[in-house]
């Protein structure tokens, strides 16, 4: 039986992380792709290990939040939910498939049932469709249906499936925050090269957040596209050569997590609907 919204979150403010595992963390799917094996991350700081996701799960829940992470399935988050307990915080884990509408009704349903309205819901779904084709499969024409059709859903119709959960209770109570994580590709079309992920579905994310600006900020909702131009540090992409010989690439998922903290509670009549983030010595000293 569920426990009682009071006996999960405990009073506590709801925080849903989307996406709270990364692709790129040690048995992640780029991650075996990339490197044919999982890594080990146990010489990374506990911050960086599941991406921006995690950072942010772990930031939420370190300030007083109680933190629904969702995932796929579930054990990808077990290490996540963890972590965050063993620094004295709150989180649950509920299974959600972005591309199948009962999915996503059923958990908020569940996350609703047993934790309360989001008062944050941070959408960092990633995808890595596109990634494995080879040099000769580079133009639209060569793009498999089903593999267009998995990246909008991820980028497009899932968040806007999430936003009908999400939004009318942000509305009625005049508050609430509905973050996206994007990338620079949806600010600008370009040639997808070998070992990208067909990006250009974001750029659908990026107008959704634009239009929902525009209808709920009247509201007291807060929307917000966060363009993060670069790699993330995280156990998966710490091992890449370019990366183990230029650290500073790498952004720092902690600090990333913390623009999204500040995000959410700072006055927001000085920001846009747009944040955009690039590496600028983000890296912690390991």
């Amino acid at each position: 039986m569920a426990e009682t919204r009071e006996g999960k979150s405990k009073g506590k403010p709801v925080a849903v992380v989307i996406g709270a595992t990364s692709k790129w963390q040690a048995d992640g799917r780029n991650t075996r792709l990339i490197h044919g094996k999982a890594v080990d991350d146990s010489a990374l700081p506990v911050g960086v290990r599941w991406g921006i996701g995690g950072a942010i799960a772990q930031k939420f829940a370190g300030e007083g939040y109680f933190v629904v992470l969702t995932t796929r399935s579930a054990p990808n988050a077990s290490g996540l939910m963890a972590a965050i307990k063993d620094q004295g915080g709150d989180c649950m884990i509920v299974e959600l498939d972005l591309s199948k509408q009962e999915s996503v009704a059923a958990a908020f349903a569940t996350i609703r049932s047993d934790a309360g309205d989001p008062e944050v819901v941070i959408y960092n779904a990633g995808y890595l469709e596109g990634r494995d084709l080879p040099p000769e499969k580079e133009l639209l024409e060569h793009i498999p249906v089903e593999m267009f059709d998995t990246a909008q859903h991820i980028a497009s119709r899932g968040p806007f499936l999430v936003a009908k959960e999400i939004l009318p209770a942000m509305r009625k109570r005049g508050a609430g925050s509905f973050f996206f994580s994007n990338n620079a590709s949806s600010l600008r079309g370009r040639k997808r090269m070998t070992g990208q992920s067909l990006y250009y579905p974001r750029v659908m994310m990026r107008t959704l957040a634009q239009v929902l600006t525009e209808e709920y900020s009247e509201h007291g909702v807060h929307v917000a596209n966060v363009v993060i131009d670069g790699t993330i540090d995280s156990p998966g992409t710490n091992a890449l050569p370019r990366i183990r010989q230029n650290p500073d690439l790498a952004m720092n998922p902690v600090k990333i997590a913390e623009a999204f903290y500040y995000l959410h509670n700072q006055d927001r009549s000085c920001w846009t609907h747009e944040l955009q983030l690039t590496p600028f010595s983000t890296r912690p000293s390991y």
